[in-house]
């Protein structure tokens, strides 16, 4: 399955995922190979099968990927009513999970509009304390060329929605 292929329901799962949970897995390889899965809410996907995300606070994350740029991010549509009318019917009518994997390019400074993508992006938080606590002032993104991407596959519920 190539990617350019399928990205176009890629991308709607990484937004439907974002809505109901705010964050996706991002899995990196500690240097004695185990894996260190973290929550990211700051991956913006774009439309060539790239995406960059803002990178300020995990120690490890960066760490791992100055010795293997490799990642991988998983996305779920937690929407409750997503899963239960699907459960109800059998079957989902679009796929309610992804992972996508790739390469990181180095740290560097956002640019204006990747910032105001991502103010956007989180605006629903605006007013909070956690809003200025956390998010408010992310400066430093890296970019992501994905390469491939593999479907979560729960059996006959999901059949038949990749191409």
């Amino acid at each position: 399955m190539k990617i350019e292929n399928n990205w176009n329901i890629i991308r709607p799962i990484f937004e439907e995922a974002f809505k109901s949970c705010l964050h996706f897995s991002m899995a990196t390889t500690n240097a004695d190979g185990s894996p260190h899965v973290t929550p990211i809410g700051a991956l913006i996907l774009r439309d060539d099968q790239t995406g960059y995300f803002f990178d300020e606070y995990s120690k490890q994350t960066r760490e791992n990927l100055s010795k293997n740029p490799r990642v991988c991010f998983l996305a779920v549509n937690a929407s409750k009513f997503f899963w239960m009318k699907s459960l109800l019917g059998g079957k989902f009518d679009s796929p309610p999970a992804v992972r996508l994997m790739g390469t990181v390019k180095e740290l560097r400074e956002a640019k204006p509009d990747e910032i105001a993508t991502w103010l956007k992006h989180i605006s629903i938080a605006r007013h909070t304390k956690g809003y200025e606590a956390i998010w408010r002032k992310m400066r430093t993104v890296r970019d992501v060329v994905f390469d491939s991407y593999e479907p979560v596959n729960i059996g006959m519920m999901t059949s038949g929605l990749w191409k």
